[in-house]
């Protein structure tokens, strides 16, 4: 099996999760104490893959300014276009709508919303996958870390957005229709992250890792722990910690 094909195949499993999200969110009445502690476990796994396997990864590749500068045109790219879907109408789609004010709009109530969270999807999972491709750039074997990562905050994610999506009155159709488009771009985001930039040179490598991390650091910001703090305001701070250390014990063994 070539690396790009095991690339590929772990995008697909770090992007089934979204789906076994959607099956969860959109079938089950989940509770919104609960929903809202995975997101904030997810969050803190993130944190800790972001911080260790991705930011750190570039600064031994390449020293600071790589990693400095990268992160920060993550941090730019992704905020550019979260502002821009967000007027209309994906601002609250990783929510589950328990809140009226922050949940999803239908189409009726924001024509092209839709799109527009779908795009909003894409924007979040990406990134993501593309630096399970670039991992395995480093001794051709994947960041099992970073793949564990990634599926566990992928779950939470597809679960609370879907609950949103089928509040705001979206067909079934179009709920798995989303993920299983993303999941599929997942395959080929990590597909690309190792071939196309697998020829680059080693600094360019670590600038596009930082990249990475700074989309998925904003995007943690900007959509997850918000999503929790509304639920799980009085226990968030324990519940990232731990998801933290999870990621941290698993990069570490």
């Amino acid at each position: 099996m070539t690396e790009a094909v095991q690339a590929g195949l772990w995008g697909l499993v770090a992007g089934s999760a979204l789906l076994v999200g959607a099956v969860l969110g959109y079938g089950l009445r989940v509770p919104q104490k609960v929903i809202a502690s995975i997101m904030a476990f997810g969050a803190g796994v993130l944190i800790s893959a972001v911080s260790f396997e991705l930011v750190g990864e570039a600064y031994d590749q390449a020293g600071l300014a790589p990693a400095v500068v990268g992160t920060l045109l993550g941090a730019f790219a992704y905020t550019g276009g979260n502002i821009w879907l967000a007027r209309r109408g994906a601002r609250h789609r990783k929510r589950s709508g328990a809140a009226q004010t922050e949940s999803q709009p239908s189409e009726g109530e924001q024509g092209g919303s839709g799109t527009a969270l779908a795009l909003g999807a894409l924007l979040d999972g990406l990134p993501e996958s593309a630096v399970i491709g670039v991992s395995l750039l480093n001794g051709g074997a994947v960041s099992l870390v970073t793949v564990a990562a990634v599926f566990i905050s992928n779950v939470p994610e597809g679960l609370s957005s879907s609950a949103g999506m089928k509040k705001a009155g979206r067909t079934k159709g179009y709920v798995f229709g989303v993920w299983a488009a993303i999941a599929a771009a997942s395959t080929a985001s990590a597909v690309l992250g190792y071939t196309v930039i697998g020829s680059f040179s080693p600094a360019v490598i670590a600038t596009v890792t930082a990249v990475a991390a700074g989309a998925i650091l904003s995007m943690i910001a900007d959509t997850m722990i918000p999503e929790a703090f509304d639920d799980a305001h009085l226990a968030i701070g324990l519940i990232i910690v731990s998801g933290f250390l999870v990621s941290f014990a698993l990069s570490h063994t």
